[in-house]
C-alpha cells in the first residue's frame, strides 16, 4: 500500500485515468495500482471522474 496515503505520482495518476477511461471498476483499479479502494475513489472524485459501476 502507499504509505504516504495522499501522494500520487504523475505516472500513478496517468494509470488511474487510463484504467478509468477503459471502464475498469474501482476494485480493479485498486488492485492494479496497489492502493486502497477508498483512496482510489477519493482521487477519482478529486479529478472529477465518475468511476464505472462494479460488476
Amino acid at each position: 500500500m502507499n504509505p504516504a496515503g495522499d501522494h500520487w505520482s504523475y505516472e500513478a495518476v496517468q494509470a488511474l485515468l487510463s484504467l478509468a477511461r477503459e471502464g475498469a471498476p474501482v476494485s480493479v483499479i485498486s488492485l492494479k495500482l496497489k492502493r486502497p479502494v477508498t483512496e482510489v475513489r477519493a482521487k477519482l472524485t478529486d479529478l472529477g471522474i465518475t468511476p464505472a459501476a462494479e460488476v
